[in-house]
Parts: structure tokens; sequence; C-alpha cells
């Protein structure tokens, strides 16, 4: 049976993706790949309050919790999303990397990889 790392290996090979970090909304690493000269740790210690102000938006606009957030850079884009009350996923992507593709297979398969945590 494929576990959290087999996931984040499978996400990182794929062209275009610099780090695949999974997180729990306290910042804590759980399991993770970062390219060289990024640091997993500092990473995922900024994605809680990302999230907070996400969550907080959903409320006021009466748009739920938070599902997916997407960033765009100027040299790249992030992803989070929710897997589950208390994990993260956070994936930095290069311009030329599939936006669409991942954004599609993180939806599509968000339960199973909530199931691997």
């Amino acid at each position: 049976m494929p576990n959290i790392r087999d996931f984040t290996t499978a996400l990182r090979q794929r062209p275009g993706v610099d780090a695949v970090l999974v997180l729990g909304k306290d910042g804590l690493l759980i399991e993770g790949f970062a390219a060289p000269g990024l640091d997993n740790e500092d990473l995922a210690a900024r994605v809680p309050a990302l999230v907070s102000e996400a969550e907080s938006l959903g409320r006021s606009t009466i748009q739920g919790p938070l599902n997916t957030a997407i960033l765009e850079h100027q040299k790249g884009y992030a992803i989070v999303a929710a897997l589950a009350d208390d994990t993260l996923l956070l994936i930095l992507l290069r311009p030329s990397a599939d936006l669409g593709g991942l954004l599609f297979d993180v939806r599509r398969y968000r339960g199973n990889i909530a199931a691997l945590i």
C-alpha cells in the first residue's frame, strides 16, 4: 500500500515541481521535499498564516472552509490544499509546470491523499 512519502515522491518527479510539503495546520512538517536553496521547515512555518487568512475570507464571504488556494508569483505558483481538518499540502511550481493537470489531480485525489496520512 502506498504511503505519504510515495505520494510526495511521485509529485516531486513531475516537471516543474520545486517543492512538495505535507504539513500540519500548525506549520510542523510531516513529509516533504524542496529543491536546493529552499528550506522545508521555513516553508512549512509560513503556510499557516496564509491559510488562516484564507479561512477568514471564506467565513466573511460565506464561501466556507478553504479547499485549495493558488498563488501566482512572478517566478511560479504555490498551491495550498487542505487534505484533512489539520493537514495541508504545499506545492511550489515553476511557470513551465502543468498547473492545470496538477490542480486536477490534487482535487480529484484529495481524499485518497488524506487517507495516506
